[in-house]
């Protein structure tokens, strides 16, 4: 039985300052989220492909990283972090370019043992000096705003893109299961049959698992997705510890050379910006659950966040580098878990720990079991895209929902726009001139130009006098007696 709260307080934690919690102590396993995220395995099971073909890491070893990526995800909610953890999702292409530019072996696996401690440094500073907290801190909520949207429209274009596999490849099965999963999640309706009916609040806080399953049906019955193969070859995956330690870490093939940390560090600096952008998501995310939730109160702090990021960095950069590197947050699960916290009564799901936490413990147990990979792999791109489409319908609400003027809405619009240039634009030829840094260069000038009014100007315009002396100016003054 998980500890109790009083109403409107933290969640109770031990071990002080590092707020730990733990399951069945301080939080319960909600099986829904455990079954969502085991749904959810095939998502990160993606990035095999781009493992193996660009590092040329063998399959057992790049099954074997994605499954302790995973489970260091758990080190956030663990230690009071409510980040939903991720990659830094956006920057791959550029990753991949980078690596691409070394001799395929020992010297490339090298070159993303560079670039991911440099980003687990930066991260570090950024955090234990508290720059990010107080940068996050002054951002404007225009700019705040821009950055949903770009993030919104980024994963919105993505599922109606010809050349991604969802629309193209699939239309029945996933248009069948985003129209269950949104009317789950979204309606208004939905919302009333949730206060009326016990069996449908109970299948609701599934959140996208009963509108996957059936896509999956759908899918087999149209031939969009193939039947599973081989799902009875082993019970458990091989796990490869000593050939991954020995062939793949900084400790068995040596450190990278200078010039390697020196070519590292611009787009480690690309990288951050890029998690920068979705520190601001979060934080978006977290207030709006807590606004909904008055019984929890739920604490970001962005230094925690900050070092916990740094430490998966720095750990799997010196012994396991993983490609899509270690980011801040998965937008499209942090939605999964958002919204089912904020619609669920404190009786359904007592604590948001208990969702954000169970999300990872079913998606990391489930990859170890062969079985159940193999079973769901075949509709991988039904559970990417669902979260793609979630991500996109929060992100776009929760931006409009900050903005509270036209200056704020159309400086938001301008910057989510620039934002999403970042799979077409790259000045100068350099990586670090993309969508991102040009979405931040750009809101800034607009938000300073159109926006931005100083506390000094704001004083003068309340004083009665300067009003007055306002209202005369242009007016002509009678001559003073002499």
């Amino acid at each position: 039985m998980a500890l109790s709260r009083e109403f409107g307080a933290e969640q109770p934690s031990s071990a002080g300052a590092l707020k730990l919690r733990l399951p069945f102590v301080h939080y319960r396993i909600e099986y829904q989220d455990f079954i969502q995220g085991a749904i959810l395995s095939c998502v990160p099971l993606g990035i095999t492909a781009a493992m193996t073909g660009v590092l040329g890491i063998p399959i057992e070893i790049a099954v074997l990283m994605v499954v302790i990526n995973n489970f260091l995800y758990l080190l956030h909610t663990s230690f009071g972090d409510p980040s939903v953890a991720g990659w830094i999702t956006a920057g791959i292409p550029l990753y991949i370019a980078y690596l691409t530019g070394y001799a395929e072996g020992p010297e490339r696996i090298q070159a993303l043992i560079a670039l991911q401690v440099l980003v687990g440094v930066i991260f570090l500073v950024m955090g234990v000096t508290g720059i990010a907290k107080t940068v996050i801190g002054k951002f404007p909520v225009s700019m705040r705003a821009g950055i949903l949207l770009g993030a919104g429209f980024a994963s919105l274009m993505r599922i109606f893109d010809p050349g991604q596999p969802f629309i193209s490849q699939m239309p029945v099965a996933f248009l069948v299961a985003a129209f269950f999963s949104f009317f789950v999640l979204f309606s208004v309706r939905a919302l009333a049959y949730r206060a009326r009916y016990g069996w449908f609040a109970w299948v609701a806080g599934f959140g996208i698992a009963p509108g996957f399953v059936i896509g999956y049906i759908v899918g087999l019955i149209t031939g969009e997705i193939p039947m599973p193969q081989g799902v009875f070859d082993q019970f458990i995956i091989s796990l490869p510890f000593g050939e991954m330690f020995t062939s793949f870490s900084a400790f068995g093939i040596g450190m990278p050379s200078i010039s390697m940390w020196i070519s590292a560090f611009s787009l480690a600096i690309v990288a951050y910006v890029l998690a920068f952008g979705d520190i601001l998501v979060l934080e978006a995310m977290i207030l709006d659950a807590d606004a909904n939730r008055k019984d929890e109160k739920i604490v970001f702090e962005v230094p925690r966040n900050h070092i916990i990021t740094s430490t998966r960095n720095l750990v799997q950069g010196f012994f396991m580098p993983y490609l899509p590197l270690c980011g801040p947050q998965w937008t499209g699960g942090q939605a999964l878990v958002v919204n089912r916290y904020k619609h669920s009564t404190p009786d359904q799901e007592p604590s948001y720990w208990g969702g954000a936490t169970s999300l990872f413990w079913g998606m990391s147990l489930a990859m170890v079991f062969h079985p159940l990979v193999q079973i769901i792999l075949p509709a991988r791109n039904i559970g990417f895209g669902l979260t793609l489409l979630i991500q996109g319908y929060l992100c776009v609400y929760i931006a409009f929902a900050m903005c509270t003027n036209n200056a704020q809405r159309g400086i938001a619009g301008v910057m989510g726009a620039v934002l999403v240039t970042a799979n077409y634009v790259k000045l100068w030829g350099s990586p670090f001139w993309t969508g991102p840094t040009l979405a931040l260069i750009v809101g800034a000038i607009l938000y300073f130009s159109l926006e931005y009014y100083s506390e000094e100007e704001r004083k003068e315009d309340r004083d009665p006098k300067t009003t007055v002396q306002k209202i005369l100016i242009g007016k002509k003054q009678p001559p003073k007696d002499k």
